[in-house]
């Protein structure tokens, strides 16, 4: 009786093979964003209508912006411009890197001094974007499926050609532009540095924050225009995170 147990099981057992059963299973694939940091380094950024100024104001920002980011496969880069951009934070997924350089960034890397630090220049910025993405693919060797968008981050700046062709580049390759201003209505006076000739001092300057310009800078990148004090940061940092991580191909 045994013998003929042992025969009917290893019958079953053949046979069950040879079906090769199969078992349908869902694997949900977690979206991932690459966001490109574009930080206003402009010296109207230094402007103290806002506590500490307005660049103290923006790392605030940018450091609840990282604390609400989900860092499973998500991947961040800064730079800070004015009359040029300079690179700050490549592509990374590791949130020490990103922590290490806002909480280290107490002011902008232009000096007042220097004349290049007396614009705003947001085509530089957008145009630096764009080519490290491009890098980036060059180095992995492979196109990142991670969703991508610029995050501009600035007081204004006057509307402009180069910067629609910035932000119609952008927009070909798939990179929105979402804004978020910083500074008030009441504006405050742009820091000088101390003239040689005092008797040749300039006038000084007075910066509001330029919500038009960015609210249409936020238009034609086809993100969205928000503002930092008008809701609160992590309620700004959710939605671009939530709007991004949509765009990722095979997302949920």
């Amino acid at each position: 009786l045994l013998f003929w147990l042992c025969v009917l099981a290893a019958g079953a057992s053949v046979i069950l093979a040879l079906a090769r059963p199969q078992i349908v299973t869902t694997r949900v694939r977690r979206a991932g964003i690459d966001l490109v940091v574009l930080q206003d380094g402009s010296t109207s950024m230094r402007v103290t209508d806002t506590t500490g100024d307005r660049w103290k104001r923006s790392m605030r920002f940018l450091k609840a912006l990282a604390e609400t980011m989900r860092w499973d496969g998500d991947r961040i880069a800064m730079t800070a411009f004015a009359r040029i951009a300079t690179p700050q934070v490549r592509l990374t997924k590791d949130p020490n890197t990103f922590f290490f350089f806002i909480e280290h960034l107490e002011e902008p890397p232009f000096r007042v001094e220097d004349d290049a630090s007396w614009d705003t220049n947001i085509e530089m910025g957008i145009s630096w974007g764009l080519k490290l993405l491009a890098q980036d693919e060059r180095i992995s060797g492979r196109k990142s499926l991670n969703a991508k968008a610029f995050l501009l981050l600035s007081d204004g700046q006057a509307w402009s050609g180069e910067a629609q062709r910035a932000i119609q580049a952008a927009r070909e390759q798939g990179v929105p532009v979402f804004v978020v201003g910083v500074g008030t209505s009441n504006g405050g006076f742009i820091p000088e540095p101390p003239p040689e000739d005092p008797q040749k001092a300039l006038p000084a300057v007075y910066s509001r924050i330029d919500r038009d310009s960015l609210a249409t800078i936020a238009g034609a990148g086809g993100g969205r225009y928000m503002e930092l004090d008008r809701e609160r940061d992590v309620d700004i940092a959710v939605t671009i995170i939530d709007s991004v991580r949509k765009m990722a191909r095979g997302g949920v």
